[in-house]
C-alpha cells in the first residue's frame, strides 16, 4: 500500500507544545509522511508575554510555485492557526495540490471560551468562515463554531444548542463536522461528529481538572493521521479525544503552557502498527 503524504499549515511556537511541534510528531507516529508549510515563527505561544513574531505570509506563494514545478501532491492538506485574511486566501488555492481525492481539513484556529485570541479582528471569523464552507473536515470548539455560525456563545449550552450548532456547521461546509470541547453533562468533556443528513454521534470521557494550551491541535492531528490512515470518521475522532485524555492525565499541573503528549506516542504508533489494527489501548 502507498504511503500517504499530509501537508499541515500552521504556525512554528518554538516552545509551547502546540501548532507545528504539535502537529509533526503525532502525524508522524501516525505512520504518515508529514511535511509542513509555517506560516509564521513564534519565540513561545501567545500565553507567554514578550514573544517574537516572524510573518512568513511572503514565503507561502513561492514555496508552492517550488511544489508546482517539482509535482509534488498531497493526499490531505490540514490546517491550523492562520493569522490572517491573505493568509487564508492563500491556503484555499493550495488545494490544487490534493491528489486522488484527497482531503480538506481546517481547525479553525481563533477563540475559546467565548472570546476570539488575541490579535484577531472582529472581522476574521467572516474570512475564515470563508476557509471552513470549502472542509472536508471540520473541526472547531464551541466557541468557533459559535463564531463561525453567527451564534451567541453559551458556556453551558445543552444538547439542543448543540445540535443548532451542528445543523448550521454542516450546512455551512457541507463535510464532516467534528464539534469539540461539548461539556453539558457534569463531570465530563466530548466530541459531535456529523454530516448533513446523518445523525449526530456522540463521545463523553471524564473531564480533567488542569487545562493546558495545545490540547485542539493535539485532537486535530490524531484525527487527521486516523483519517487519511483509513479510520472511520467517528472512530477516528475517539481515538483522538482518547488520546488527548492520556496526554493531559500525565501531564503536571505545573507544566501550564502545554501537553506532555511526547509521553504517549508510543501508543499512537501501537494503535498504527498495522493498516488492520484495531482500536486505541491505553
Amino acid at each position: 500500500m502507498q504511503e500517504k503524504r499530509i501537508l499541515t499549515v500552521q504556525d512554528v511556537s518554538c516552545v509551547g507544545q502546540c501548532s507545528l511541534t504539535v502537529a509533526l510528531p503525532v502525524l508522524s507516529a501516525c505512520g504518515v509522511e508529514t511535511c509542513v508549510l509555517p506560516t509564521a515563527v513564534l519565540s513561545t505561544h501567545t500565553a507567554f508575554s514578550g514573544f517574537t513574531f516572524r510573518d512568513l505570509t511572503d514565503d507561502i506563494r513561492p514555496i508552492s510555485d517550488h511544489w508546482e514545478k517539482e509535482g509534488i501532491g498531497f493526499d490531505c492538506i490540514y490546517t491550523g492557526y492562520l493569522g490572517s485574511r491573505r493568509q487564508i486566501d492563500l491556503v484555499s488555492e493550495l488545494k490544487k495540490f490534493l491528489v486522488g481525492g484527497g482531503k480538506f481539513v481546517v481547525d479553525p484556529v481563533m477563540a475559546d471560551g467565548g472570546k476570539l485570541y488575541s490579535g484577531f479582528p472582529d472581522d476574521f471569523p467572516g474570512d475564515m468562515k470563508r476557509l471552513a464552507s470549502q472542509a472536508d473536515y471540520l473541526l472547531p470548539n464551541v466557541t468557533e463554531a459559535c463564531f463561525l455560525t453567527g451564534t451567541e456563545y453559551r458556556e453551558k449550552g445543552d444538547e439542543a444548542f448543540i445540535e443548532g450548532l451542528i445543523a448550521k456547521l454542516t450546512s455551512l461546509c457541507g463535510g464532516t463536522v467534528v464539534l469539540k470541547g461539548i461539556s453539558y453533562e457534569e463531570g465530563k468533556i466530548g466530541i459531535a461528529v456529523a454530516g448533513k443528513g446523518r445523525k449526530t454521534r456522540f463521545y463523553f470521557h471524564a473531564r480533567e481538572q488542569a487545562s493546558f494550551h495545545g490540547t485542539g491541535d493535539i485532537f486535530a492531528s490524531v484525527f487527521t493521521g486516523a483519517v487519511v490512515r483509513g479510520r472511520e470518521e467517528f472512530s477516528a475522532a475517539k481515538l483522538a479525544a482518547d488520546f488527548t485524555a492520556k496526554a493531559i492525565a500525565v501531564t503536571e499541573k505545573e507544566h501550564w503552557y502545554g501537553v506532555r503528549f511526547e509521553k504517549v506516542l508510543p501508543f499512537l504508533c501501537e494503535a498504527f502498527g498495522s493498516p488492520a489494527d484495531g482500536e486505541f489501548r491505553p
